[in-house]
């Protein structure tokens, strides 16, 4: 079964001036505004694209890690997944770099870099970004 997600965005005036609102289908959060200050100069000044796609891939990583760790037999208690974008004004995103810390009962540090691993690999967001955008894993026990 096919499931479908939606966004909406109004854009008004130039790249550079202008201002752009996004909400999202689902209703799980009120307006946010977009600019390029926020995605290219400042990113204290409010959310972005990038910002956006690494919310995206961390919770997907952390989702693909958790089932393939129970697959596994090992189900994790908890992990902690920060994902950091490089957006170059003028070149576009450069890369993603994931970091997980992870509480694993029953695996060792090999085998969780290696669910890791597999984790970045496989994840929809991050298959979506392979070939396109530097992807990297530091992976560890906390």
């Amino acid at each position: 079964m096919a499931v479908e997600h939606r966004a909406h965005t109004t854009w008004e005036g130039d790249l550079q001036n202008g201002s752009g609102v996004f909400t999202l289908g689902s209703g799980v959060t009120g307006p946010q505004t977009v600019t390029w200050r926020a995605r290219a100069e400042d990113a204290s000044a409010g959310t972005s694209p990038e910002e956006l796609i690494a919310a995206a891939l961390s919770s997907c990583f952390s989702m693909a890690l958790s089932g393939g760790l129970a697959r596994a037999g090992t189900p994790p208690r908890k992990l902690e997944t920060d994902v950091v974008s490089t957006f170059v004004g003028g070149e576009g995103i450069k890369s993603f770099a994931v970091k997980v810390r992870g509480d694993v009962p029953g695996v060792d540090e090999n085998a969780f870099k290696e669910a890791a691993e597999q984790a970045k690999e496989n994840c929809p967001v991050s298959k979506a970004l392979q070939n396109n955008v530097e992807l990297t894993l530091d992976a560890a026990l906390d």
